[in-house]
């Protein structure tokens, strides 16, 4: 469905887009060529494709899921002014 001078125009005014007759002519027939390579993608078969999540087929490799670092919590909190239970103790902010 190619988009006429008038409907670009439209569009332009709807946006809010100052544009020429000569920017609206040369936008439209960018946007009806766009138009057509959408109308012949949607016509490829694509019954039993199985969708892609990239366009190119690139696998990750993958690290197993383990802890690497050790625990210094003890370490950590041996330098804070208050811990309580394992927890940072702070000053009250919000009354």
């Amino acid at each position: 469905m190619p988009l006429s001078l008038e409907e670009v125009q439209r569009i332009a005014e709807l946006a809010r887009i100052g544009i020429s007759d000569a920017e609206a002519r040369s936008v439209q027939v960018q946007l009806n060529d766009i138009f057509e390579l959408i109308e012949a993608m949607q016509k490829v078969n694509t019954d039993g494709i199985e969708p892609m999540a990239h366009g190119q087929d690139l696998e990750l490799r993958l690290r197993e899921d383990k802890v690497t670092d050790e625990d210094r919590r003890e370490q950590f909190q041996s330098v804070a002014p208050q811990v309580e239970g394992g927890l940072y103790l702070v000053p009250r902010v919000i009354e």
